[in-house]
């Protein structure tokens, strides 16, 4: 159909199927409501299209299959997603099988799309198609092993410190699972006041993975939460492959909680259990290795007790003999013996200096009377106490030379017991000749 230059919406009738094709337009981007494609030129142009796309090899898990005739029409679902994809294998295909293809079976296979141009029906055609064996799914797991270990996921320095009594535990396992059973009763016979917090989740399957990381995001922003427990039972490597995911691995690998791995038995090994910060055998080892015992808490607190008794005893023993032997010590057994001590020091002391004053004192008074003595020797009082006299004129000069005082002189003279006065008469003996001896008051008053 097309549309004239009437109102918008009017449709007219297409072109004829004798309608010269030079006229239609090339590309799909020409065509407009006035010059459309014929629908037989769209689906040509579709199946060159599509015929030009290459084959891809895929790989999925067999989850429909049923044959007709020469034909097999199988349907796959993507291992990590809830996608599906229906399938067309011929015959000689399934033919080529070693072993036939179950239900369950992972394959791989390649794939061409075919556009039937009668119908428009868009199908995939399996052009090959090989199962995944076991060793071909551990060859993958190895590689993304060492890949993941060269930036350094499964590094021991990341791992972190699990706590010694975890106050609330992050559970993450299978919906009513004889995991999740094994944990809680075994941590609760270790430690009845240990609290869980359980998310239960697919373990298998293709949405097992989204559901566990967000269970694990979802425990690791909660600040109650202490440790992570992802627990699951034993099962075969194609069920325990969610667990060696690259999105999984590195889920736990950002997770701020201690993430501990309780997946299948000793023999399994996923990556998970590489980059958890603890792996454990079992679920129920998981439970051991996390909650401690109490009983053995309580034996330890019993020993710890008895060990600090033990020490207090000792050290009160030992600061008791010391007392002991600082008081046996005569200081301490007889303070006042000290001060005795020095009593009698400072009375000897005392007595020392007292007879050392009186001794400067003594030899001091006797030097005073010596010089006494002596200053009384040389005194003039003590030479007119000797019977000397000292004679001077009227004028107060001491008279040492008969000429000094000429007859009629007035003379005063000193002698020990006072002054006389008297008049001279004439001129006594000669120059160095002896002085007579003053004569007393009497006998001066006789004269």
């Amino acid at each position: 159909m097309n549309y004239d230059g009437g109102p918008q919406g009017t449709v007219v009738a297409a072109p004829p199927p004798g309608t010269d094709s030079s006229t239609l337009p090339e590309t799909a981007a020409e065509t407009s409501a006035e010059r459309p494609w014929p629908l037989h030129v769209l689906s040509e142009k579709l199946k060159a299209h599509i015929e030009r796309a290459p084959a891809a090899w895929v790989e999925g898990q067999v989850i429909e299959l049923n044959k007709r005739g020469t034909m097999c029409f199988v349907t796959l679902r993507d291992v990590d997603a809830e996608i599906s994809l229906s399938l067309t294998v011929w015959g000689t295909v399934m033919d080529r099988l070693a072993v036939p293809l179950e239900r369950g079976s992972r394959v791989v296979a390649r794939l061409k799309a075919d556009f039937w141009v009668k119908s428009g029906r868009l199908s995939m055609q399996a052009w090959d198609i090989r199962p995944v064996g076991l060793g071909d799914l551990l060859a993958r797991i190895e590689r993304l092993r060492q890949a993941l270990s060269a930036e350094g996921l499964f590094s021991p320095s990341r791992k972190r410190q699990l706590p010694l009594l975890p106050h609330r535990i992050g559970l993450i396992t299978g919906r009513d699972s004889d995991a999740k059973k094994d944990v809680l009763r075994n941590a609760k016979l270790r430690w009845p006041a240990v609290e869980f917090e359980i998310r239960e989740v697919a373990v298998q399957g293709v949405n097992a993975v989204s559901q566990i990381r967000t269970a694990i995001a979802e425990l690791d922003r909660s600040p109650a939460v202490d440790v992570i427990i992802i627990a699951r039972g034993g099962g075969s490597l194609e069920d325990l492959l969610p667990f060696s995911s690259e999105e999984l691995v590195r889920a736990v690998a950002a997770a701020g909680t201690p993430v501990v791995s309780a997946i299948g038995h000793e023999a399994d090994h996923p990556l998970l259990d590489d980059v958890a910060d603890l792996r454990a055998s079992t679920p129920t080892d998981a439970a051991k290795r996390v909650v401690p015992e109490v009983t053995e808490e309580l034996e330890r607190i019993r020993q710890a007790r008895a060990q600090l008794s033990r020490c207090m005893d000792q050290l009160m023993s030992r600061e008791t003999e010391r007392l002991a032997h600082l008081r046996s010590r005569p200081v301490l057994s007889q303070p006042a013996g000290m001060v005795s001590i020095r009593h009698d020091d400072l009375v000897r002391l005392r007595n020392r200096s007292t007879m050392a004053i009186e001794s400067a004192v003594h030899r001091e008074a006797d030097r005073v009377l010596h010089l006494r003595a002596q200053v009384r020797a040389l005194s003039p009082q003590n030479t007119l106490d000797r019977g000397y006299a000292v004679v001077q004129d009227d004028r107060g000069s001491v008279v040492r030379e008969p000429a000094q005082a000429p007859p009629g002189s007035l003379l005063k003279i000193r002698v020990a017991g006072g002054k006389l006065s008297a008049r001279s008469l004439d001129a006594g003996n000669e120059p160095g000749s002896p002085v007579a001896p003053a004569q007393s008051p009497q006998s001066k008053e006789q004269e």
